[in-house]
């Protein structure tokens, strides 16, 4: 947050941009008993022959409830990856600008740099899976507009500390995104919490995960309402479809239901960490945040392969940075992990 100004880290063409306005932006009053012929959609009804709604107010107004943010602080996306899309484009200028990632991480972060055309430097964490935060903040310059942690982490399945978290919001003078696509699996409060602290946050979730949507892709950010007023200006005007919205809605009130889902989750967490820790080929089974385990063997691509012709598809993160033969496991339901046990000491 130091030295930060916000309009400094805005591109200049997004600053002037005249965003798109659609016929829904123009006429908001929709009622049932209105005649719409103004955006050339077709007029035979069948639940999804109309335009959706381009700023998802509904769904806005039920996480607002949920998450305590006000709904002009939130912005959806087309999954989180379009969200991570819009935050490069907003602010990094390309073949010019520079963002810094953390590895082993999220691996969309840096494809996203690359497609805009934003370089990026990779400042490893360090062996505890922690940000070197000195490294960090010594690599930045006034060309450095993002700071990309993933916390929980994947796929270390850690939460950075807060006080690192904290150091970097008040001394990184550009955007600090907070990736929090496996928070609900966390004891640590969400940083969405501090929004009002740090003018210099974004905060991203997922409806992927805990509430068990991937398929209807549905990412949020969370920021100042500056923030989210220049992402807004420049995201497509129907980003998110009417299926997804209705879909998101029935989830999101069902709010119990997934509270008891991430229970489920995390005690079948506890006991498959446990039972991994038995396992003679295993040689570390990490503490985890999310809803996977990551777990050092003796030989990675060898027990993937294994594990594949036993059936059971897993993850090898053997190449990527600090986690040399290491799996990562998706915690399951009580079934699923009970065959990848077996098979594991079968191994």
């Amino acid at each position: 947050m130091a030295g930060f100004n916000l309009n400094r880290l805005v591109r200049s063409n997004i600053q002037t941009l005249k965003p798109y306005s659609s016929a829904r932006d123009e006429f908001k009053e929709v009622s049932t008993d209105m005649v719409f012929i103004d955006a050339n959609e077709n007029p035979f009804e069948n639940g999804v022959n109309r335009y959706p709604d381009p700023k998802q107010n509904k769904v806005k107004a039920q996480l607002s409830k949920l998450k305590g943010v006000p709904s002009n602080q939130i912005l959806l996306g087309n999954g989180s990856d379009e969200v991570l899309d819009l935050i490069f484009r907003a602010f990094c200028e390309p073949n010019r600008d520079v963002v810094i990632t953390l590895p082993p991480t999220y691996g969309m972060y840096e494809v996203l740099a690359n497609v805009n055309a934003i370089d990026v430097i990779k400042i490893p964490l360090d062996n505890s899976f922690e940000p070197k935060v000195n490294d960090i903040l010594d690599e930045a310059n006034e060309r450095t507009k993002l700071l990309f942690l993933c916390s929980p982490n994947n796929p270390t399945s850690n939460s950075f500390k807060a006080e690192k978290i904290e150091l970097l919001l008040n001394q990184f003078s550009g955007i600090v995104v907070i990736d929090e696509a496996y928070i609900d699996f966390s004891h640590d409060e969400s940083w969405i919490n501090r929004l009002g602290e740090f003018p210099n946050l974004i905060v991203t979730q997922t409806l992927s995960k805990a509430y068990g949507m991937a398929g209807i892709r549905l990412g949020v950010s969370y920021a100042s309402e500056e923030i989210i007023s220049i992402l807004d200006r420049i995201k497509p005007p129907y980003n998110v479809n009417e299926l997804t919205q209705l879909k998101a809605l029935e989830r999101l009130s069902q709010q119990d239901t997934v509270n008891k889902e991430i229970e489920n989750i995390l005690n079948e967490r506890t006991k498959l960490a446990s039972a991994l820790n038995d396992i003679s080929i295993i040689e570390n089974v990490y503490p985890s945040d999310a809803n996977f385990i990551l777990a050092r063997v003796d030989d990675a691509n060898r027990r993937y392969q294994e594990l594949i012709l036993k059936g059971i598809v897993v993850r090898n993160r053997t190449n990527q940075p600090l986690c040399e033969n290491c799996l990562r496991f998706t915690v399951g339901n009580a079934e699923e992990n009970n065959l990848l046990i077996k098979a594991l000491k079968e191994l």
